[in-house]
């Protein structure tokens, strides 16, 4: 078994492969996540080819398409993976990109599912992840067992690569609207003076509680802005997939366009931070901020 990308997500992947009783071979660019890595019991490798080498089936967790494409066919997994092996792209990308790497890897004796994931750095951690894959039925039967060691809940959405990253897209669009309304909420709380706990505890009991308001909006009031495991650049990434898909098909999409510039404002202003910190730039335009005590 193998993670190419061990970052935030590819090292919760890693920890619950390792955790199932799985040999895992790794490799991350940052020395500091391999010593990690290795820490968890797992092997590290000194480049992409050498996952490749070590592991019939390999998750791919990297930021982007381009990345994604570099570790697969610049002399990675490709030209060292035996024919009957899979690739589990995990990482969320364009699926123009994703169907693109399917057709070039076609005729390499490698089969790949399209399955990007939702829950976060706690899902991956934790092994909950929901897993949107795509992929034909021999190729889901090979990865079919490292998926249940990281997945909560595991959908098939569809035969073809490609479909998994539409359905995430779809999905991210959602995610990024409700972050925005939450971030707003809670700006307009504290400029009316509301009690933040007051405002966390009905929220969270209420009809519009869900995981993703109801985190984010903890974060906000403990001020954590920074090293939560949810870094603002991949929301902002997952933004732009959505609205170039909608333009592609034709579909206005006015709630996460509004989301995606309030994370456009927030990575240009705080470009270390996470998610919540999108919430910073409206309590500077409004000279408050919703804070425990």
């Amino acid at each position: 078994m193998g993670v190419v990308g061990l970052g935030d997500m590819g090292s919760g992947l890693a920890r619950n492969l390792i955790a199932g009783g799985f040999e895992v071979t790794g490799f991350d660019l940052d020395a500091g996540r391999m010593a990690e890595f290795e820490a968890l019991g797992g092997r590290p490798a000194n480049a992409a080819a050498g996952v490749g080498a070590a592991s019939d089936v390999v998750f791919v967790m990297v930021m982007n398409g381009d990345q994604a494409r570099s570790v697969i066919f610049d002399e990675g997994l490709v030209s060292t993976m035996s024919a009957g092996g899979a690739i589990l792209m995990t990482a969320t990308i364009h699926a123009a990109e994703m169907r693109a790497i399917a057709a070039d890897l076609a005729g390499s004796g490698l089969e790949i599912v399209d399955s990007p994931v939702s829950g976060g750095h706690a899902g991956a951690q934790g092994g909950t992840l929901t897993m949107m894959a795509a992929g034909s039925d021999e190729a889901l039967a090979v990865c079919g067992p490292a998926m249940e060691a990281v997945g909560g809940t595991i959908h098939r959405v569809g035969t073809e690569p490609g479909q998994g990253q539409t359905v995430k897209a779809c999905l991210q669009s959602l995610i990024g609207s409700i972050f925005s309304a939450t971030f707003e909420a809670s700006v307009l709380a504290a400029k009316a003076g509301v009690d933040a706990d007051a405002l966390h505890r009905v929220v969270s009991t209420s009809a519009a509680g869900c995981a993703i308001a109801d985190n984010a909006l903890a974060r906000i009031i403990d001020g954590q802005f920074e090293k939560t495991g949810s870094h603002i650049a991949t929301m902002h990434k997952d933004l732009t997939i959505a609205l170039d898909l909608a333009r592609e098909m034709g579909v206005p999409l006015f709630t996460a366009s509004t989301a995606m510039q309030l994370f456009q404002a927030g990575i240009t202003r705080h470009p270390t931070g996470d998610n919540w910190v999108v919430t910073r730039i409206l309590e500077d335009i409004v000279g408050a901020e919703l804070r425990r005590g």
